[in-house]
């Protein structure tokens, strides 16, 4: 009997490890795409924030003989040889304009200065170049006099660098090597202009969402299917074409403006479009179903004789909403919020079409150094800081407002 027992035991054990067996080959495929779509990019764009190896690739000798330099005056001689000798290599090889973006970014004007010295010396002699290397890259361009010039070089020359962090949140390392501010402040008025914009838009779909869901949830059936499909409605329509149609209603001889000159209550057009008012419109109007949709699945759930009886114990309809319901609807009320807020900070295509200037957020200036001026590490170091920010906000959310501390009832 006990041997029995025993084999049974091993049969329960062995069909619950292939139990669990087959469980994981079925979330295989997910965890290989959550690998591939997701935890790889987000790995890739933090390792790539720090790392830029390009100049150390292109002029590692230089970089050598460059680190026992004080940085004060011009550097030996044999150095600026050697950079004159990697000049005409890069120039001979097409990695000279590579060269030239990286240096500038270290110290703007260098690309030029750059790129007409790799002309003038790709067909120097060797022997020539070796002997009188200093004094021909000297002769190309008196920057290379400067030792800013070699101090940009040096600095960039490093594999590991926190400079792009530094510059997403306007500072800089000095000729000391001191953290200090950078003369045009960019990038800290961005993150707050997109947390305002965000904060906003969030703000006018709960004002928008919120009685919508509330109608939908008491109305019959049939009427709130029917009301349904309107929610649902712009996820059957492309982005663009929802969002060119706000171009085509705000632009100065749109529908708007042509209706309100028509009923005489403006003399000339008003600029709607290309400013925040455009961007905060156009997004408020694409974002609100997903406001909706998680209102409407909580707000379903309420039983309606918790008003009811509220109201026949003596209590108005406003005090048994605010008291009663509000708070019952509070998670999916915190749930679209932050589906929101999350979505608005990090959306490109609608500010980039109906935004113009006044109306970019960080996601556009991102997308500008990833596809314009090829600053994929100073792009990165932005995305880095703005997830890092929405995890925070997440973290703060979740913290004090998250559904563990709603209190229902």
């Amino acid at each position: 009997m006990s041997s029995l027992s025993s084999q049974d035991a091993a049969n329960a054990r062995r069909q619950m490890r292939r139990r669990r067996l087959q469980a994981f080959l079925f979330v295989v495929p997910l965890l290989l795409f959550i690998l591939f779509a997701f935890v790889a990019p987000i790995t890739t764009m933090l390792f790539r924030s720090v790392y830029n190896p390009t100049v150390a690739e292109l002029v590692p000798e230089t970089l050598t003989m460059l680190e026992d330099w004080d940085g004060e005056a011009l550097p030996d001689p044999a150095v600026v040889t050697q950079m004159a000798v990697d000049m005409k290599r890069m120039a001979g090889n097409r990695t000279s304009g590579k060269f030239a973006d990286e240096i500038n970014r270290a110290l703007p004007g260098m690309s030029s200065v750059i790129k007409s010295t790799a002309r003038g010396l790709r067909r120097a002699d060797d022997a020539e170049l070796a002997a009188n290397g200093a004094e021909m890259l000297l002769a190309e361009n008196d920057r290379w006099a400067k030792p800013a010039t070699w101090r940009a070089i040096r600095s960039a020359g490093q594999v590991y660098t926190s400079s792009y962090y530094l510059t997403a949140v306007d500072l800089e390392y000095d000729a000391e090597g001191e953290i200090i501010m950078r003369d045009t402040q960019i990038y800290k008025q961005l993150y707050t202009k997109t947390l305002k914009m965000a904060l906003i838009i969030t703000g006018l779909t709960m004002l928008l969402g919120y009685p919508l869901a509330f109608y939908m949830s008491q109305a019959s059936p049939a009427m709130a299917n029917f009301l349904m499909v309107f929610v649902l409605l712009p996820f059957w329509t492309s982005l663009l074409v929802r969002t060119t149609a706000w171009i085509a209603l705000l632009q100065a001889g749109g529908v708007v403006n042509s209706t309100l000159i028509w009923a005489g209550l403006i003399n000339e057009p008003i600029e709607l479009l290309y400013n925040e008012f455009s961007t905060i419109l156009a997004m408020t109007h694409i974002l609100l179903p997903f406001m909706v949709l998680p209102l409407y699945a909580v707000m379903r759930g309420i039983d309606a004789s918790f008003m009811r009886a509220a109201i026949s114990m003596g209590s108005n309809p406003i005090g048994a909403w605010y008291k009663i319901y509000l708070p019952m609807s509070l998670p999916g009320l915190s749930a679209g919020a932050l589906l929101v807020f999350i979505i608005s900070v990090g959306y490109y295509i609608t500010p980039a079409l109906v935004g113009g200037t006044d109306g970019q957020m960080i996601s556009n200036i991102i997308a500008f150094h990833m596809q314009v001026s090829n600053n994929w590490e100073l792009a990165a170091a932005l995305g880095s800081l703005l997830l890092i920010l929405i995890l925070v906000l997440y973290w703060l959310f979740d913290r004090f407002v998250g559904t563990d501390n709603l209190k229902l009832g």
